[in-house]
């Protein structure tokens, strides 16, 4: 076999075998086959798209690409839970504890975030002490042990994923289809997933900004699932305006605490509680939907999801006085509200907007190792659908820099639209 016949193939709208897709990705990941040929076969998939099948044989050959999780004799069914990322995201925070009380064991790998999107183990980090950098017998042993887990990638999943997705970066091949579907999938099959729920977002803070390209994306993994013998759902869900009200690290995880505690924004609960009802089904402890959704609702009410979050911390080294006492969270220095400056309905709160205006403040990266400051952030107040007086609160800052407040004052206010008639509210999810 020669990588070239294989760019050529491709190239000419033919359908590649497992074998040549095997043979390119392993002399990829080892350095046989060199950066240019591997940029060529990433345009020639961009161009030309894959078949459910390639894209599957692609999946599984990036997750032989190094260690493959084998978690069979931890747990009767390994369940992992995947966001594809927004602004106000802290869903696993709250779901995983709430599953895990109901007797299904999750362990998740999370990242951290980039750009707009926020990053599951940044608002980890925001309790002291908190480990996200637990070795592989480590994830097993507190898998085990503790049922729930919540940590970075330490092991080597997936590095052809990796090295394909820094050379797409800058070759203009991110928006494959084939390419990110096989992406996500193989670091879910190398962590050893057997079930899978993808939440997969769709609107102006999502990298799918149509219900067609999300619904496509969706389709794609669930036959990549399907077809390498895993269980896997996907749910569309909204991602115009920020989840729940919380944007930032510290206040995120403030928000997914106070929702465990029955507290929490209304959307940001009903977004949990769905999520949470799709596990369970797919990881074998409730028959359907309205039975999940039962246990997730009991898990809260009678405090053991709670209780799970306080044992993951604590498994961690975290301060678990910081989830009995949130107001150990140290705040900014500068807390402002910022009042509405009209009468009517909200009509946009244009996700991407706020996101970026909270990176601005430091609340995200800019680059890949850029430090953060856990205490800012937004609380967004008035979600689209909402009625407002001229002078009522629309969101609050929460900054340690006093120009840096007013600037995000300046930007988040363009995030909102106005309008004289009522505007229903967005859905939380599609289909």
């Amino acid at each position: 076999m020669r990588a070239v016949d294989i760019i050529i193939k491709k190239r000419d709208h033919q359908e590649l075998t497992a074998a040549e897709i095997e043979y390119f990705i392993h002399g990829f990941t080892n350095g046989e086959i060199p950066d240019y040929q591997a940029s060529a076969f990433a345009m020639a998939v961009l161009l030309n798209g894959m078949t459910a099948q390639e894209t599957t044989d692609l999946t599984l050959a990036m997750a032989k690409s190094g260690q493959v999780l084998d978690l069979s004799k931890i747990v009767d069914i390994a369940v992992d839970k995947h966001s594809s990322g927004g602004v106000g995201d802290k869903t696993s925070i709250s779901v995983m504890p709430m599953v895990a009380a109901c007797g299904l064991p999750v362990g998740k790998m999370s990242g951290r975030g980039l750009g707009f999107s926020g990053g599951t183990l940044d608002k980890l980090e925001s309790v002291p002490g908190y480990r996200v950098d637990l070795s592989t017998d480590e994830f097993k042993k507190q898998l085990k042990e503790k049922g729930i887990v919540l940590t970075g990638q330490s092991m080597d999943l997936a590095p052809a994923d990796g090295k394909m997705y820094a050379l797409r970066d800058v070759t203009g091949t991110v928006p494959s289809m084939p390419l990110i579907a096989s992406s996500i999938m193989s670091k879910k099959i190398a962590a050893g997933a057997q079930a899978i729920v993808l939440d997969v977002k769709m609107g102006l803070g999502a990298f799918m900004e149509t219900l067609e390209d999300a619904r496509q994306l969706a389709g794609l993994m669930v036959d990549i699932g399907r077809l390498a013998g895993r269980k896997t759902v996907a749910l569309l869900s909204d991602m115009n305006q920020p989840l729940g009200a919380a944007v930032g690290n510290a206040l995120e995880m403030i928000e997914a605490v106070e929702t465990l505690k029955g507290g929490g924004a209304p959307d940001y609960l009903e977004h949990c509680l769905h999520v949470a009802a799709h596990v369970l089904v797919v990881g074998n402890r409730a028959k359907d939907l309205t039975e999940a959704r039962a246990m997730a609702e009991k898990s809260i009410a009678d405090g053991s999801a709670l209780e799970k979050l306080r044992v993951l911390v604590s498994a961690q080294g975290g301060d678990v006085s910081y989830i009995d006492d949130l107001s150990k969270f140290k705040p900014a220095n500068y807390i402002e509200e910022v009042k509405t400056p009209r009468s009517g309905f909200i009509s946009q709160v244009h996700a991407r907007i706020v996101g970026e205006a909270a990176v601005a403040l430091g609340a995200g990266r800019a680059k890949k190792g850029d430090p953060i400051d856990h205490a800012v952030g937004f609380i967004i107040h008035k979600k689209v659908g909402d009625p407002v007086r001229a002078g009522e609160v629309l969101f609050e800052i929460h900054a340690n820099d006093a120009a840096k407040l007013a600037e995000a004052r300046e930007t988040v206010l363009t995030a909102y639209r106005f309008s004289d008639e009522s505007v229903p509210p967005l859905p939380l999810f599609y289909e």
